[in-house]
């Protein structure tokens, strides 16, 4: 059986931001998978904006391809105020760097929705319906995005709303995901990539 290769692109979220790093979502993916898939290498760091993201790959300077490439990018765009048609133009372009990186083979491209932070405790004093529109626009365009470029989309942030209330899905800022949570997002998407390495 082939062992397939994964790169996981993203920010706090793909890192797993105060959680273990065998708990964030890309390991869990892995581990799921039994051997099929390797362990993933990673571009992430907390904080991370689309355009920040694209630097440090400029900065990797990948020169491989890989079998696997997930995606998850984009709520510091949003946290930070940045205009939506910025953050489209900036999104489209990252995702075609992963389809080209997944050998050119926009199938092997995996997209996740970007979680919606209001949802949390720690946004209790904040504008949470708002926060929830403009992630929803972010969304909107991700999705749209990735369907029209042939990479999958796996929303996650439905199912995160609901979770962001409950204590032990929610790490130990009251932000974050707690490695719970993380093996929600795992399953699905390590189910998608089943799918997809079976065909």
């Amino acid at each position: 059986m082939n062992t397939y290769t994964y790169l996981a692109l993203g920010d706090s979220y793909t890192i797993g931001e105060q959680v273990l790093s065998e708990d964030h979502f890309p390991n869990q993916t892995a581990a799921l998978l039994k051997g099929r898939v390797a362990a993933p290498d990673i571009i992430a760091t907390t904080g991370w904006t689309t355009d920040e993201l694209n630097a440090a790959i400029d900065a990797a300077a990948i020169r491989i391809e890989y079998d696997i490439v997930t995606l998850l990018i984009g709520v510091n765009n949003q946290y930070r105020g940045r205009h939506i048609n910025n953050f489209a133009t900036e999104f489209e372009d990252l995702l075609q760097r992963a389809i080209h990186f997944a050998g050119n083979k926009p199938n092997r491209v995996f997209v996740l929705s970007i979680p919606d932070w209001g949802a949390t405790p720690f946004a209790d004093k904040r504008d949470s319906k708002q926060i929830a529109i403009e992630i929803d626009l972010y969304n909107n365009i991700c999705e749209k995005v990735a369907k029209k470029n042939g990479a999958h989309f796996i929303n996650i942030t439905i199912a995160h709303r609901v979770d962001s209330k409950k204590n032990d899905f929610l790490a130990a800022d009251q932000l974050h995901p707690s490695a719970k949570e993380y093996a929600k997002w795992a399953l699905k998407l390590s189910k998608a990539i089943q799918m997809e390495l079976d065909k």
